[in-house]
């Protein structure tokens, strides 16, 4: 019998889980008054707090109030509890590498990924072109080991959604933002701009990934896509809905619409476990349990399965490019309102 390769092995165990987590009936809702206490506590914690500094190698971050800090908690009947400010909006950054990877789980089956691009973490930074190397492996010649979450990946899976020409694609990665956030959103020009001038980087990986297989055609077209999805202006409250969609099922509680097939879910939320903080992805899911995705504008998004779905904005940034406020408003939280599904049967 041949063996399943680690990666698909590692990605069902971890989406099975999600599974079970999804469909527990030992969960229950939190009052009201106590996710405002909490998130009202969380904030007053940490407004003032100074650790960390703006991401500055693309130019137009640099320029971002390093004192934005906003949080949004969305549960399963659509209400948003809020703090701090959750209206100036930030580019959204490697976040939105979560939900074109799951278009394209949604276009082409779960497989699509694992086969094409991999799930396993990288243990490098999310720009690394070693990291690339370091696979040797050419599609088609084994599992590949890296993930749609990093940049070499999520590029590759920029240039697998479908469609006949650019506007086309774009129309398809827009569309799952503007679903899981509940509103139509807008790519800030400065950003795009300002991140085009300067991705000399991510065109080596463009083509890079070309040249092994992992994108077909036209890498220019799949970074400049890459680009542009980055750039997209969210908020908090937007960030917050698209945490709590894939909190429940793939279905915004806000709008109510079902974005993403719930059997897709699962597979998502598993590559955001192993992936979704760069290489500190591990100590925070040691630390949270929570399937979570950071970008360097500032945001961070964290899904609880089955209770809420959360998401901090603020800037300034750790060593490893995660929001510093985010990491520790989100823990607090989270802990607050029993968000670890590793908990399940803990007693407070």
């Amino acid at each position: 019998m041949r063996a399943i390769p680690r990666s698909i092995r590692v990605s069902a165990l971890l989406a099975g889980a999600a599974v079970l987590i999804l469909s527990s009936p030992s969960l229950r809702a939190q009052a009201p008054a106590d996710i405002q206490k909490a998130v009202d506590a969380a904030f007053a914690k940490y407004q003032n707090l100074q650790e960390g500094k703006n991401a500055d190698y693309i130019p137009a971050l640099a320029k971002v109030d390093p004192k934005l800090f906003g949080i949004a908690v969305v549960t399963a009947d659509g209400k948003v509890y809020t703090a701090g400010n959750v209206a100036t909006e930030v580019s959204i950054q490697s976040i939105s590498k979560v939900f074109t990877a799951a278009q394209v789980i949604q276009e082409q089956g779960l497989e699509s990924i694992a086969k094409r691009i991999g799930v396993d973490a990288t243990g490098a930074r999310f720009n690394s072109i070693i990291a690339i190397e370091g696979v040797k492996t050419v599609v088609g010649t084994g599992a590949p080991e890296m993930n749609p979450l990093v940049n070499p990946g999520a590029i590759s899976a920029t240039g697998m959604v479908t469609g006949a020409n650019a506007d086309a694609v774009w129309a398809k990665i827009i569309g799952i933002h503007n679903d899981s956030a509940g509103r139509t959103l807008k790519v800030l020009q400065d950003v795009y701009k300002s991140e085009s001038d300067s991705n000399q980087r991510n065109q080596a990986i463009g083509a890079l990934m070309l040249a092994y297989g992992y994108i077909k055609s036209n890498w220019p077209q799949a970074v400049d896509l890459y680009t542009r999805q980055c750039s997209i202006g969210v908020n908090a409250k937007d960030l917050g809905t698209m945490a709590a969609t894939l909190a429940f099922g793939g279905k915004n509680p806000v709008t109510g619409k079902q974005v993403i097939d719930p059997a897709k879910v699962p597979g998502v939320l598993a590559i955001m476990a192993t992936a979704g903080l760069y290489d500190d992805s591990g100590k925070w899911l040691y630390h949270t349990g929570l399937p979570a995705k950071s970008g360097v504008g500032g945001g961070l998004i964290a899904v609880s399965p089955g209770k809420f779905g959360i998401a901090v904005i603020s800037p300034p940034l750790d060593d490893a490019g995660n929001s510093v406020r985010g990491q520790k408003a989100i823990t607090d939280i989270s802990n607050a309102l029993g968000g670890n599904p590793y908990a399940a049967g803990a007693k407070k």
